[in-house]
């Protein structure tokens, strides 16, 4: 497999095939390739669908030859989270439990994504139903960065954001409920967007701060994949209604960030911020001036984000231990604690953090957008760091003890999430490591193309998505 074809873009994938010059075949079977070169370095991969891959690919190969008119995405190679449902092809969740466990019916953006003619490689690791904020499972083991096995994908769409910058497929689908597509996008050096609440649907949506969305190398892939899975859906009492915006067109229109006054939070408080992530950090707000913005940093006023946490998500903890405490199954230390911490809750201090401090999250990023376009701040307090098992991060940051790693990894995308708000991580640099990190931009209520319009013009002003790991 060439380094030409490991790193090409879904858009230019698209126009090589539409010219001829490139075919479906050649580039699924140097994904393939590539599987068998990174998975046992990275462990990215649960369940590979080569035979329908190639078979997919066959058929791409034909249509393009008779000059079908076929929509942008067709015959790219996609790889899904094992979080998300798909009708006939193993979806274990992580979890032990559902090795063998074969979904009868499609997520609603994978039927979305299915009938926009992508080609499914394979699903990609997560921890056990998305619990823990790296990618750990008792099923699948541990999946490592591309540019340092050693250290930690994030999560819990680690696989996801890992095959995607070790060059399997230029796109990848992934879901977020604090930070699970930012966090790992951030550790491996991908884009990764969180959609606004409802913007996809998702079949008998219980609650509103969970989404699915894209991961890329670049920001207008990650466009692309948003234009075909957005829109209502009469099973998702939450989804929006369509609005007829093309993500992939705004994030391919020309400009600078000229005109834009975007506000800066170093860290939102609560915890350190790694010194190194600070030096990257500031130079981003460098190249955004350079850019043309207006940058001004502040501080946002936040609840506490562990407390939170443990209120909102809790409960739903204790549910999962329960199920895998009956299914005799090995549970995560980290998992049994946070469901522990909420049994101890009253009902009406989950009621308060579902209804009041919720409310006050999303009032405090109401206050920064009542004078600012975008709010942007570091994706996650520290790089990847060696692997742990399901502590999550590193217990110590700039000499300042971390009260639980685990959670201090999301505690920078956390609250978006709960604001109901969109959000992407762009790389934005390099410790001196040579570990990237991610720059989020945040946008306010239902402004998702606004943030897709800053991160590619920010993508555009640098260079850091041109450079890729040395596996």
């Amino acid at each position: 497999m060439t380094d030409d074809l490991t790193w090409l873009s879904a858009q230019e994938l698209g126009q090589l095939y539409r010219s001829r010059e490139l075919s479906p075949v050649e580039v699924v079977d140097a994904a393939l390739n590539r599987i068998e070169q990174v998975d046992g370095k990275l462990n990215v991969m649960v369940t590979v669908t080569a035979e329908t891959a190639k078979e997919q690919a066959r058929t791409a190969e034909r249509r393009f030859a008779s000059g079908e008119d076929l929509p942008p995405l067709y015959g790219i190679p996609i790889t899904v989270k094992d979080l998300t449902d798909t009708a006939g092809v193993r979806t274990t969740y992580g979890c032990v439990a559902y090795a063998d466990h074969v979904p009868d019916e499609d997520a609603i953006s994978w039927s979305r994504l299915n009938e926009a003619g992508v080609i499914m490689l394979g699903k990609t690791t997560t921890p056990e139903f998305g619990l823990l904020g790296v990618t750990e499972s008792k099923l699948t083991g541990t999946t490592g960065t591309p540019w340092d096995p050693t250290r930690a994908a994030g999560g819990s769409s680690g696989g996801a954001a890992a095959s995607t910058v070790a060059g399997i497929a230029p796109i990848a689908w992934g879901s977020d409920g604090g930070g699970s597509i930012r966090v790992p996008a951030s550790l491996c050096g991908a884009v990764g967007i969180k959609p606004s609440t409802g913007r996809i649907p998702l079949i008998g949506n219980p609650e509103p701060d969970s989404t699915e969305g894209p991961i890329a190398r670049r920001v207008v892939d990650a466009a692309l994949l948003l234009d075909v899975t957005v829109g209502p859906h009469p099973l998702d009492r939450l989804s929006l209604p369509a609005t007829g915006e093309r993500y992939a067109k705004a994030a391919a229109a020309a400009g600078d960030l000229s005109g834009l006054r975007i506000a800066a939070d170093r860290g939102l408080q609560h915890g350190p911020v790694d010194n190194e992530t600070q030096r990257v950090f500031a130079a981003a707000l460098q190249d955004l001036r350079a850019a043309g913005a207006v940058v001004e940093e502040l501080q946002v006023d936040l609840p506490d984000p562990l407390e939170f946490f443990i209120a909102y998500w809790g409960p739903e903890y204790i549910g999962y231990v329960e199920m895998m405490r009956e299914a005799g199954l090995d549970i995560w230390p980290l998992v049994t604690w946070i469901a522990d911490q909420a049994a101890a809750l009253s009902p009406a201090d989950v009621s308060r953090a579902a209804r009041e401090t919720k409310t006050e999250i999303y009032l405090a990023y109401a206050s920064v957008f009542a004078d600012f376009d975008l709010l942007v701040t570091p994706t996650t307090p520290f790089p990847a760091f060696p692997h742990a098992g399901d502590i999550g991060g590193p217990s110590i940051v700039n000499g300042q003890p971390v009260d639980n790693p685990g959670a201090h990894l999301h505690r920078l995308t956390e609250s978006p999430s709960h604001a109901g708000l969109p959000a992407i991580s762009v790389p934005c640099g390099f410790t001196n490591e040579g570990l990237p990190v991610g720059l989020q931009i945040i946008g306010p209520q239902h402004a998702d193309t606004a943030v897709i319009y800053a991160a590619s013009r920010y993508e555009r002003a640098t260079d850091w998505w041109n450079r890729h790991p040395a596996l």
